[in-house]
């Protein structure tokens, strides 16, 4: 029962030993931290760089053109901004070469809020990276789901940006990655670095299987008939949670989607639920002013119209510069349960 880092951590390991991962990098990515998040603790290939996102990404883009396959950290999104540029230039290479050059870089940054992190790792960052063309975006809210998008993004020659919630990296997951030991506290005491004098330690890995999930395909975790909620990310297990207490409590049913990757997304999956339910809603966290849900509606409109008894809804994050640090500021400035559950039930009795 992993966490989201462990997950990590263990499919890039795995792509290590059986993808030819080269270069695992970033700020204090290597030893002796192995990541603020610990996501990269022992791994083979992993090394520190300078406090330098562009070096990270143009180094990342070099090892790649020279035949490698990198995986690298941004250590928070926020900082994104810092090398936006350089990731609409990696962006374009396959399709400035006609598929001559493969891109094959993995860029992973923590996103969100959720650990009070204030202005500077409070940052969400799907709805600019899905004006990143030539990108794939994903974006777990599970352990299984982030090992297996992990393994797919190794395995794309296209760059793919993983965003991972910083508020569940350490949410365990209730599935088994394949190949990870079935007792719960096994697999901490074989691959979490002990806190203190690290010098002599090494992981025992376990025998970690392949598992994919191929980008751009979403999951429908709930199924019901009073409205389609589309989510990923931090708000995800909230729409569950609601979604399970207005099932309970009132009787409404909902399909809860998780889009799992922000681009290319899973249209397929969400036009067959509007097409049920006639009813929208997205949530995320993201500012509310050109947010990624917002083209989401916008499709909705334009392809299902006829099909919807009542207005499409998004509940998102408020237009806000920042995120304080105090944790009134924070918890009202993004989604929480009882915004959700409200939104939901809104949703659910609006006449048509």
């Amino acid at each position: 029962m992993a966490t989201i880092a462990q997950a990590v951590r263990l499919a890039l390991h795995y792509g290590e030993e059986h993808l030819g991962v080269t270069d695992v990098f970033g700020e204090d990515v290597g030893p002796p931290l192995g990541g603020v998040f610990t996501a990269t603790q022992g791994l083979r290939t992993a090394w520190n760089t300078p406090l330098d996102e562009r070096g990270i990404v143009g180094t990342a883009m070099g090892i790649a053109y020279a035949g490698g396959r990198p995986v690298c950290e941004i250590q928070f999104c926020d900082y994104a901004f810092n090398v936006i540029d350089l990731l609409k230039v990696a962006g374009n290479q396959r399709w400035a070469s006609a598929g001559e050059y493969e891109m094959p870089v993995v860029v992973m940054t923590p996103t969100g809020a959720g650990i009070r992190g204030s202005l500077y790792h409070s940052h969400c960052f799907e709805s600019w990276a899905s004006r990143l063309p030539g990108w794939k975006v994903v974006m777990p809210s599970n352990a299984l789901d982030a090992y297996g998008l992990m393994i797919a993004a190794i395995k794309d020659p296209n760059p793919v940006l993983v965003l991972l919630p910083k508020a569940l990296l350490r949410a365990k997951d209730t599935r088994l990655i394949p190949g990870e030991p079935a007792e719960p506290d096994e697999l901490s005491r074989m691959i979490d670095a002990p806190i203190g004098d690290r010098t002599d330690w090494r992981p025992q890995w376990p025998d970690v299987q392949e598992y994919v999930v191929p980008i751009g395909k979403g999951e429908l975790v709930r199924e019901g008939t009073d409205g389609t909620v589309i989510s990923y990310g931090r708000p995800l297990p909230l729409c569950v949670q609601a979604a399970d207490e207005l099932a309970r409590d009132h009787g409404h049913s909902f399909d809860v989607i998780d889009l799992r990757s922000i681009f290319p997304y899973d249209w397929d999956l969400i036009s067959r639920s509007v097409q049920k339910t006639g009813r929208v809603l997205v949530v995320n966290e993201d500012t509310e002013v050109t947010n990624f849900g917002e083209h989401l509606i916008r499709r909705v409109v334009d392809e299902h119209f006829y099909d919807l008894a009542v207005r499409p809804r998004a509940l998102m994050g408020k237009h806000v510069p920042g995120i304080g640090m105090n944790q009134a500021y924070e918890t009202n400035s993004v989604p929480q349960l009882g915004d959700v559950r409200a939104a939901l039930r809104e949703l659910a009795t609006d006449p048509a």
